[in-house]
């Protein structure tokens, strides 16, 4: 029994140390971020834009960044401001306004070879139901995304790609390629990379490991 706690003890105090040095080796990635416009002022979404369900007089916004986790990422520029996003737009039985800000970032952010269109600022009316997806649907044409839900284009822009590594620290270093996909959000469909989410996950999975191992050792 002690050397079961041990080396579960050992095995915990590896992946905190792992993800306590995590930030001094993260990688920055290229991708379209989600942010929430909630009271004015724009804040990291906490779901993805498929589950998220704004009401009537919400604000979302998609910013294309080059960040390692969402404390670095650049937040849209436009204003959340549903007055004046939505101000022509009329009220409607079974429908919600829903305010979405567009911003393609910095010609810093953009791909090698492309130049960010201005940010676009819209209202899509939608079903009551609809997602921040659905919104940002109504209102967007041209919307790429891979395999996994993560939101890799919106209206063509960025040609190519989705999520890929930055090499070096600046936001206009080249891309690498790379098959790690950074940690989407809450539902894993577009919030982001987080160098510190994905080593809670190394932490969760140790402990898994750990725990399955003991309880082998019981039942023998």
């Amino acid at each position: 029994m002690r050397r079961t706690r041990l080396a579960c003890a050992l095995l915990l105090a590896a992946a905190v140390t792992g993800l306590g040095a995590g930030p001094a080796q993260a990688q920055e990635y290229r991708y379209w971020s989600f942010w929430d416009g909630d009271g004015g002022s724009w804040a990291y979404a906490t779901q993805g834009p498929a589950t998220m369900r704004p009401a009537d007089g919400a604000v979302t916004g998609f910013r294309f960044t080059v960040s390692a986790d969402s404390a670095a990422a650049g937040k849209p520029r436009p204003a959340a401001d549903f007055k004046a996003l939505c101000a022509g737009t009329q009220a409607k039985d079974g429908a919600k306004r829903v305010g979405v800000v567009i911003d393609f970032g910095t010609a810093a952010d953009a791909p090698k070879g492309e130049q960010p269109p201005e940010p676009r600022e819209e209202c899509a009316r939608v079903p009551d139901d609809a997602s921040a997806g659905d919104a940002l649907a109504a209102v967007a044409t041209s919307l790429r995304y891979d395999a996994h839900g993560l939101l890799c284009g919106v209206a063509d822009y960025p040609k190519a790609g989705c999520a890929e590594q930055v090499s070096g620290s600046g936001a206009s270093a080249g891309a690498s390629p790379s098959s790690e996909k950074p940690a989407a959000g809450a539902d894993g469909d577009g919030g982001g990379p987080s160098a510190g989410l994905l080593g809670g996950i190394g932490v969760v999975v140790v402990l898994g490991v750990a725990a399955g191992w003991q309880a082998r050792r019981r039942r023998g």
